[in-house]
């Protein structure tokens, strides 16, 4: 399986003949190394419905026939949208995909869209990734705050590779991040969402330094990791 970074909170999973992304956003996103034409994935998993993760989902979709995997109410909203291909979760609940099993956890944060004409559109609660296929378990944070929840998921789901936010601001900082790893006692931990817009300037190295020896990665966009 190989797991790709590519800004901000975009992480792509290649595996068992499929491409997964989550939280697409590309446009706009001045750390990504991705552009929208190139993209191509089989299945979009969206961790909640801010224009900076649902980010070019509706043109990806359509163009590639794709799967989106998201709450009930983002589901909803991408079908008024014209998106053919969904599949409703909610928190807690999990579901046993072709490509690997996907489960929803809990999220400290929030979740909507803001359309051209100045609207909010409320898109259900907020929510992390556990992404489990050829033996290995990922998990993708989205935004969030630590919580002491994270041990159970940690103690419950054995991660090999955890996407931690660190941005602070809008989501936990660098100190709260390094505890959402102990608490989740993950084998390899990479910093995200950090360094896209002033708010959440941070430096990765030093988040990194807060961890056991080995277990932090600083993943530059487009670099991998193989599990």
């Amino acid at each position: 399986m190989k797991v790709s970074y590519h800004g901000h909170s975009v992480v792509k999973i290649e595996t068992n003949g499929k491409t997964i992304v989550i939280d697409p956003f590309i446009t706009g996103n001045g750390m990504t190394d991705l552009k929208v034409e190139d993209v191509r994935p089989d299945v979009i998993i969206l961790t909640h419905g801010h224009g900076d993760h649902l980010g070019d989902t509706v043109e990806l979709a359509k163009k590639n026939d794709s799967l989106v995997i998201g709450t009930a109410e983002i589901a909803a909203y991408l079908g008024f949208q014209g998106v053919n291909k969904t599949h409703a979760m909610h928190i807690g609940g999990s579901y046993e995909f072709d490509f690997g099993k996907v489960k929803l956890t809990p999220a400290f944060h929030g979740s909507g869209f803001v359309t051209d004409d100045n609207q909010i559109i409320y898109l259900g609660m907020p929510a992390g990734v556990l992404f489990m296929a050829e033996g290995k378990t990922i998990y993708h944070a989205g935004d969030t705050a630590v919580y002491s929840d994270m041990k159970l998921i940690g103690e419950r789901h054995p991660i090999d590779l955890g996407f931690l936010p660190i941005g602070d601001n809008f989501t936990m900082g660098p100190e709260d991040a390094a505890l959402a790893a102990k608490f989740l006692n993950a084998k390899q931990v990479v910093p995200m969402h950090y360094n896209t817009f002033p708010p959440i300037k941070q430096d990765p190295q030093k988040f990194v330094e807060m961890l056991d020896e080995g277990v932090g990665k600083v993943l530059q966009a487009g670099e991998f990791i193989e599990l």
